[in-house]
């Protein structure tokens, strides 16, 4: 969370609300990367159950990466790394998955990398007033959805030199990176409509927190038109003294009408509500890009490295951005039809091709720069985003559902 020189301050306008959102776009000049992955678990003798978090806590070993682990509130495991260069940060977050792997298997549980969870029904686990707030101001069936059956890959990216810049490449690229990598088509055990259907949730979800930022000038001053007109999930945070505001009021109408939320906002307030809005890049000091599905535990580094590259490689990014910015607003159709369409088959294409000549000017070793050659050749070249895959699966009541939930490896 961005800090404030005054958290009791209050906020009265949108020049100070323009001020903070400014500091979300103030960070280490760098391009150190952070990666965090979330994951389902399974059980293997009875993949329809829930597994509980405790149970999953105590399989848990040390990670020998330096990562930490979280989980979602349906019980979804999240293993997050330190930032580091490209090379050291997928390496060190490969040597914790493996290691939760193992340990996880050794319990008969199974780690699974997809962005929606085929079979089981949504059922929350984790109680916090955060999370109840969030639940009331969704609804159904998206919140619920999202809260308990979703699962991500998240790349956490340093501003670099020009923050402008790479906000600007974060979003440009999002649809054609989303269909590329989209692995979620279904929902209890039938296909759900979308290759993508985690991406196509957060479309369906409350679109004053969801929907990207208009990209028109000053990223600062659109991200600050962002927090003003999105709804207040909470007044305060996870305070049980705040009362919880109307569903429809902004975090604007608060400054308004102090009295909506039993006392008038502040820079803690307005630090707390930028962490309740999910936009598909969300800037804190470095840049979260969100819109990427989870992937199997042994591919997710291809993801991870196409993204990066892309995002800090200048001859990389312009590449792919000729190529994607035709589809920069097409976040609905890359979600639905994922590598369906050909003309954004070719755009993933040029992106992968301009990622994999970057990679090794970023310390990249050629064994990663290897497996984005393979997924591009099985999935990108095809036009098989790996939610194609996943989908023929779910389609074969034969199938070694334990096995394809996250054991077995990707031909």
């Amino acid at each position: 969370m961005i800090s404030s020189e005054n958290s009791d301050a209050r906020v009265r306008d949108l020049a100070d609300v323009e001020r903070f959102a400014r500091r979300c776009f103030e960070g280490t000049p760098g391009d150190a990367i952070g990666v965090e992955l979330e994951f389902l678990v399974f059980d293997r003798a009875d993949h329809m159950s829930q597994v509980p978090v405790a149970r999953i806590t105590e399989c848990l070993p040390l990670l020998p990466g330096g990562g930490t682990v979280t989980f979602e509130p349906g019980g979804q495991l999240e293993l997050a790394g330190p930032p580091g260069p490209l090379a050291t940060a997928v390496t060190a977050m490969v040597t914790d998955v493996e290691a939760v792997r193992r340990a996880l298997r050794e319990q008969g549980l199974v780690l699974a990398g997809m962005g929606l969870d085929p079979v089981r029904p949504p059922l929350r686990q984790l109680r916090q007033p955060r999370y109840d707030a969030m639940a009331a101001l969704l609804g159904v069936p998206y919140g619920p959805m999202m809260m308990c059956l979703s699962a991500s890959i998240q790349v956490n990216v340093d501003l670099g030199e020009r923050p402008e810049v790479r906000w600007e490449r974060a979003n440009l690229l999002g649809p054609v990176l989303n269909a590329a990598f989209a692995n979620s088509p279904a929902v209890g055990s039938r296909p759900c409509g979308w290759m993508s259907g985690r991406q196509a949730v957060w479309l369906h979800l409350d679109p004053t927190r969801t929907r990207p930022p208009l990209r028109d000038g000053d990223p600062a001053e659109s991200w600050a038109r962002y927090l003003i007109h999105a709804r207040l999930m909470q007044a305060g945070e996870e305070d049980a003294r705040h009362p919880t505001p109307p569903s429809r009021v902004t975090f604007g109408d608060w400054m308004a009408s102090p009295g909506l939320a039993g006392h008038p906002p502040t820079a803690a307030d307005l630090a707390y509500h930028a962490t309740t809005v999910f936009p598909p890049v969300r800037p804190r000091g470095w840049l979260e890009i969100r819109y990427l599905d989870a992937l199997h535990p042994r591919t997710w580094p291809v993801c991870v490295a196409v993204t990066s590259a892309l995002l800090l490689d200048d001859r990389a990014a312009d590449a792919a951005l000729a190529a994607a910015e035709p589809f920069a607003d097409r976040w609905w159709q890359a979600a639905q039809v994922g590598l369906g369409d050909p003309r954004l088959r070719q755009a993933a294409e040029d992106c992968f091709r301009a990622a994999a000549e970057a990679l090794p000017r970023l310390g990249a070793g050629p064994g990663l720069v290897a497996d984005v050659d393979a997924f591009a050749a099985r999935h990108v070249a095809t036009g098989r985003c790996p939610a194609v895959d996943l989908l023929a699966r779910v389609g074969d009541p034969g199938s070694d559902l334990p096995a394809w939930l996250g054991e077995e490896v990707p031909a």
